[in-house]
Formats: C-alpha cells, structure tokens, sequence
C-alpha cells in the first residue's frame, strides 16, 4: 500500500486540509468555514477528505497540523508534527517556488508577510488587530454593496476610476466606503477602490519596514480576488504568482513536514466519529495561576497545554 500524508490548517474563519502523496501530489482537498468550532469543522472536513480518499490504495502514514488551533487539533488526530503557520506556508510554498523571495498572505481574519532567502524563511510579520487589510473587511463590504464577495475581484478589473478609499483602519474604511456611496461613485470604481485599500493596509502594516523582492507569491483566501492582486501588482510594480492551491498553502506544508518527519502513525477516519471535549483549569500550585488547556476523548486525557511548569501537569494528570 502506499504512503500518504494529512495535513490541516485551522484558523479563525477557515480549515484547511489535504492529502498528499509521495509526490506531493493532492489525493483530497477541502475548505470549509471553522464557524467558532474548530472540532466539529475538522470531524467534517475529514469527512470530505474521506470521500475523495482512495482507502483501498493508500495509507495516510503521518499528520501534520498548523494554524490558530493546530494544538487542538493536533491533539484529536494524533499528529506526528504540530507547527505554526509561518512555518508551514514558509515550508509550502518554497517547496514549489524555491526561487521566492517575498510570501504574501491574506486570510480571513490575519495576514502574514514571509521574506526568504534561499529558500529559508528568515523575516516575517503578522496583521496587528486592525482587520482592515482581511477577507473578513471584503466580506464586510460586500454585503454592504449587496453582491458576492467571490464577484468583487472581477467587478474590480473593470473599474475605470477606482474611488480612493481611507485604508488607515476598518472604521474609517467603512465610514470613507459610506460617503463615497452617497456621492455616486460606481460600484466598480468604489469595489476596486477597497481591493486597493486592502493592499495599502498590508502595506503599510504587516509590509511596513520590510523589503519586498521579486519573485512575489501571493496566497490565502483573498488571493483569488482579482482585484486585490491587480492592486498588489501595481503597488510593487512587479508580477505577482497567485498558486491554484494558494488557499490550501498551510495544509500543504503542514502535509510536507510530516512527511519530512521521521515520525509515522497510522491515521484512521473513525476519530470523526468520536466524541472529544475541552476544559480549562486553573492549576493554583503557584504563584503563575496557569490556565491549562485539557483535551478529553471520553474520560481520557489526550494532551494539555498553557503549564509554565511541571506542577500544572502533575495536576491535571490527576483529574
């Protein structure tokens, strides 16, 4: 039978998974929405990934998870490698373009910036609260402008004027949007006007300080806007590489780095359908009043975390 390999990315908005094979070929894929419930959406992303899966030829021999909640689910699966998501889309990414310089990633709440150097990640930033420069911002927006937010990057291109839109943070985004709405701008022109507002936020938020180098992959949920990598194009002055899989990055190294671990475990679709729970405790045995993070199957311990000694483990061992 040959080997395969799991990997899963779960964020605030979405989760992520694939299967690859020796090849790093993708055997399954899935994206779904996390909706607040980063277990229930893993058991039905499995259950996607379950039926694009040919049981019969392959064994799934290691798992890899990444993402804001990649300790959770880590610990459901039984992942052989748990890593965080700079270096899962920092490892994806140079896999296929090993010439990049410059990682661009805008998800539905955070965005990224990865700078490479021979094919090492060696400088990277993260979005701060501001939500201005997210998928979350364009989903906002379109509801607000009453079309989808999957049409906003087409609508974009055919702007002839794009409206000059407040980028400094959401609230004055929204507020600029409103008063260049009550103006008369085109839809167009406002709706490219926002693809380049969330490009001037990254910029001048997560790209601030950085020197940005061609070659330039641009990646995450709102890589698929048009739009957006129209504006990113124009204010680097330089050809931006959107993958196909781009959305799928993270899973993707979070699969090639279990596959790059010597660890190996046998990974079984039935953890779908079991029951997991979650509790927080507050350990006391110090003067560090650690909240601990407990994951149960059943009555069963399966892993814990947020102990700053050995005491808070001692503890929970005994619950």
């Amino acid at each position: 039978m040959k080997e395969a390999y799991l990997g899963i990315d779960v964020g605030s908005i979405s989760t992520k998974g694939v299967i690859l094979d020796e090849n790093l070929e993708i055997l399954a894929s899935a994206y779904i929405w996390t909706e607040g419930n980063p277990i229930g959406a893993v058991k039905e992303l499995l259950a996607l990934l379950e039926k694009q899966f040919a049981e019969e030829t392959y064994q799934i021999v290691a798992t890899g998870t990444t993402g804001s909640a990649r300790r959770l689910v880590g610990a459901i699966t039984g992942a052989t490698v748990i890593k965080n998501e700079i270096t899962a889309h920092a490892v994806g990414t140079t896999t296929f373009y090993p010439k990049v310089r410059t990682i661009l990633e805008i998800g539905g709440q955070d965005s990224k910036i990865i700078l490479v150097k021979d094919g090492v990640a060696v400088d990277y930033a993260m979005n701060t609260l501001c939500a201005a420069g997210t998928g979350a911002f364009l989903s906002s927006q379109s509801q607000r402008l009453g079309i989808a937010v999957e049409d906003m990057g087409e609508i974009a291109l055919t702007a002839k004027n794009p409206t000059q839109i407040a980028a400094r943070c959401t609230v004055f985004a929204e507020s600029d949007l409103v008063h260049k709405i009550q103006m008369g701008h085109p839809k167009e022109d406002i709706i490219a006007g926002l693809c380049q507002a969330v490009v001037a936020n990254y910029l001048n938020n997560v790209g601030k300080g950085k020197r940005i180098e061609a070659p330039v992959v641009f990646q995450g949920g709102v890589s698929k806007n048009a739009g957006v990598v129209a504006a990113f194009e124009r204010a680097l002055n330089c050809k931006v590489t959107v993958d196909p899989n781009g959305h799928l990055m993270g899973a993707i190294g979070a699969a090639i780095l279990a596959k790059k671990s010597e660890a190996r475990k046998e990974f079984d679709f039935a953890v779908e359908n079991r029951e997991f729970r979650t509790r927080e405790v507050h350990c006391g045995r110090c003067s560090n009043n650690c909240e601990i993070i407990c994951v149960y199957q059943d009555d069963q311990l399966l892993d814990l975390w947020g102990n700053r000694c050995e005491r808070g483990v001692a503890a929970m061992r005994q619950v």
